[in-house]
């Protein structure tokens, strides 16, 4: 039992190594590629559509409704990077059925990766929707004081991220590679399929959770309007 995918080495030269981590991204993010290429070149507007498209825009509608439900103005606008944070990790974990997969999240580096592309995309976002100068001044705020706690709470929350899903992924699969080895074959499917679920769970978590920092980076407080004075009849 490998209690990470580094651990598998499939070549290596010198300091330079392939292992099962570095593999097993590359090929998910070909398989989801090149799944996407396949499902979107024959789109239809007319009534009669594929399956395929019709689980498209299920997925595509899903995604787009819970963006708008954290309060983020214009979820098509998030849907791409919010959406493909979700598939990935989804996915990864779906594929566990594969015999010899090993999730590419159950590494602490594929997780922190992905951290920090939330990391990096939040003050993106941000500075687009506030521009740069506004964005800065959320640091600022409700003092000065706060600026230090600010840039602590971005860090944290970076390192909460990877470690959340690392933590959970990891630990589902060696609970399965332990019953494999000590129960009868029958009991590790069950926990497999519910492994499977797990995941779901966590690449929803995953993306609900970036989206809400992105929705604080991007939320603009506007003044409430005066109410109008009410005229004598």
């Amino acid at each position: 039992m490998h209690l990470s995918p580094d651990e598998i080495v499939f070549w290596q030269y010198g300091f330079f190594k392939l292992n099962a981590t570095i593999a097993y991204t590359w090929a998910l993010m070909l398989l989801l590629t090149v799944g996407a290429k396949l499902i979107t070149r024959k789109l239809s507007t007319d009534l009669t559509r594929s399956r395929w498209q019709n689980l498209l825009e299920i997925v595509v509608t899903g995604i787009e409704q819970q963006i708008a439900d954290v309060g983020l103005r214009h979820p098509r606008q998030y849907i791409g990077f919010l959406g493909t944070l979700f598939l990935f990790v989804a996915m990864a974990s779906l594929c566990t059925v594969i015999p010899g997969y090993e999730p590419p999240t159950g590494s602490l580096s594929t997780t922190a990766a992905l951290a920090l592309c939330v990391m990096v995309a939040v003050p993106l976002f941000g500075i687009e929707d506030q521009g740069l100068g506004g964005y800065l001044k959320s640091y600022l705020k409700p003092t000065a004081i706060m600026l230090p706690f600010n840039i602590i709470s971005e860090i944290s929350r970076t390192l909460a991220l990877a470690v959340r899903l690392f933590g959970n992924m990891m630990s589902g699969a060696m609970i399965i590679g332990i019953l494999l080895s000590i129960t009868p074959f029958i009991f590790p499917i069950v926990m497999t399929v519910l492994g499977l679920l797990t995941g779901m769970v966590q690449a929803y978590i995953f993306s609900i959770l970036a989206a809400v920092y992105i929705a604080a980076a991007t939320h603009v407080r506007k003044p409430r309007p005066k109410p109008e004075p009410v005229s004598d009849i």
